[in-house]
């Protein structure tokens, strides 16, 4: 298979490319370097990005910036509107965009994350798109063409994300443990489906 991998080396996308690699050429995209780069806040580079990869049996988005944890009411509107136009429309338009550059039967993999469903202080923005994510993966399931499939992991906390943020007191999973959840959601015949590794 042929897989386009956005994030391919942050904490989590350099293990799903490591967890993906296994006889499949990967296509590693990410923000600013690569032989591929995307902006997912700007909907022209992910067309660009599109049409400079060609096509592809697979798309895996482990990437989309969201705005920084503080209380809701010093959230502006700039910070739900980063949020959304990255994380949540930068995902979105990647199946939208994607639909012809997949193969017949290939499939769309999102990311949202733990904190859409066990939220905490200061994270309103993050929570609104990851659930954004999930409710769209589940309607789009049902709308796209030639079996193609989207599904959406929703990532715990990862281990090096927390030591790297001198976060203590919350447990997570290894990156490498998560991606394994990807290499699922690429291989499953299901669609529209949320799954949190474990």
């Amino acid at each position: 298979m042929r897989i386009l991998v956005i994030g391919a080396t942050g904490t989590i996308g350099s293990e799903v490319v490591k967890a993906l690699a296994d006889g499949n050429e990967i296509v590693a995209v990410t923000r600013s370097s690569a032989p591929v780069s995307v902006d997912l806040g700007d909907p022209a580079a992910i067309r660009a990005m599109y049409a400079k990869v060609g096509r592809v049996d697979a798309v895996v988005s482990a990437a989309g910036a969201t705005a920084g944890i503080k209380p809701l009411a010093e959230q502006g509107d700039e910070d739900f509107a980063y949020s959304i136009a990255n994380k949540l429309m930068g995902q979105v338009n990647l199946v939208r965009y994607g639909i012809d550059h997949v193969g017949d039967g290939g499939s769309f993999t999102l990311t949202s994350g733990v904190l859409g469903r066990q939220p905490m202080p200061g994270v309103a923005p993050i929570s609104l798109v990851n659930l954004g994510l999930e409710g769209f993966a589940k309607a789009a399931a049902l709308d796209l063409p030639r079996g193609l499939r989207v599904n959406v992991v929703s990532p715990p906390w990862v281990d090096e994300t927390l030591r790297a943020y001198g976060m203590t007191g919350l447990s997570g999973l290894p990156a490498a443990t998560v991606a394994r959840a990807y290499a699922e959601a690429v291989a499953t015949r299901a669609s529209g489906t949320v799954i949190e590794p474990r």
